[in-house]
């Protein structure tokens, strides 16, 4: 399979690094209690002001921290960490859990920014960096207890093909639950988990994809239970939930508008896709989706060059 090299991370280091410091265009997301305050980002979000919206911010974070770490000789290397230092200071993630702590920040970003940002902080701890990790370390707490009671308090799960999908936030929370040593997050996750999905059966993947799908229901769902299960348990369940296989999934996407930023998330779910295929050991599969998507990555519409670069580098894997 096609794998993450040096030279297809230079080409996602440099993505990354023009889009977390442009401050516009930008979606806000805001609730108002009140008359509008400043709602400048770089304001409001010190640390996470670029790359459109919060979460995007958070995850071209992510990204350069994990190129950062396999490959620290990358030529990009001194601008990411410049760029680290600046944006993941204790000054500026104070400010951020500060907007969280606030009337406003209660429900914002959840639950896709919320497990972003836990695995922003995983991928630090993986990385050693206690700079980071420290300043990172009061809000991605707060954000894991929040996501602990969300899941603890939702009798369904959240199926969307979209940000609420509550099979990926649980992916990267239970990453961040086991690098961070959270045992408590864990336990939450795989109670939520089996309450939700373990009597899942004929999952009706010809309902795949609705338009602005970046994310597969189906595919995360089996991912989060192989994380979960035990092999033989894991076996016999899959075989229940797809008794025919992934094959209704296997014609990657095709966006009409890729200036469309509904449309665009198509080509990210072509990405992803690739990542659950992987995971789950359909490695042609895996390959089809990636070689339909890398090519949309780098020097499109910013519909989707303010974030598919990551969904790259979830689907290559970590192996040079």
């Amino acid at each position: 399979m096609t794998e993450l090299g040096a030279t297809i991370a230079a080409s996602l280091a440099r993505v990354a690094l023009a889009n977390v410091s442009r401050e516009y265009p930008r979606k806000l997301d805001h609730l108002l209690l009140a008359a509008p305050g400043e709602l400048a980002p770089r304001r409001v979000h010190p640390a996470f002001f670029g790359a459109y919206d919060w979460h995007s911010a958070v995850h071209m974070h992510w990204l350069l921290a994990r190129l950062l770490r396999l490959y620290p000789e990358l030529p990009e290397g001194q601008a990411i960490e410049a760029v680290l230092n600046e944006h993941l200071s204790e000054e500026a993630l104070q400010r951020e859990l500060a907007y969280f702590t606030s009337p406003s920040g209660k429900t914002f970003e959840r639950p896709y920014g919320w497990a972003w940002l836990m695995e922003l902080q995983a991928e630090c701890l993986r990385a050693g960096n206690a700079r980071w990790t420290g300043a990172l370390a009061p809000l991605a707490g707060l954000l894991a207890k929040r996501f602990a009671g969300f899941l603890a308090a939702s009798p369904y799960p959240i199926r969307a093909g979209t940000h609420a999908n509550t099979a990926f936030a649980c992916v990267l929370g239970l990453d961040y639950a086991r690098v961070s040593g959270d045992t408590s997050l864990s336990e939450v996750i795989a109670d939520s988990a089996r309450r939700w999905y373990s009597h899942d059966a004929n999952a009706p993947l010809a309902y795949e994809p609705s338009l602005d799908d970046f994310l597969s229901p189906a595919l995360l769902e089996a991912v989060l239970m192989k994380d979960l299960l035990p092999e033989p348990e894991f076996a016999k369940w899959l075989a229940g939930f797809v008794p025919g296989g992934f094959a209704a999934l296997s014609a990657p996407p095709n966006p009409a508008d890729r200036t469309d930023p509904k449309q665009s998330h198509l080509d990210g779910l072509a990405l992803s896709r690739a990542w659950c295929f992987r995971r789950l050991g359909y490695a042609e599969l895996a390959e089809t989706h990636l070689a339909h998507g890398m090519p949309h990555v780098a020097g499109g519409d910013y519909a989707g060059a303010h974030w598919l670069a990551s969904f790259a580098a979830l689907a290559l894997g970590e192996r040079p």
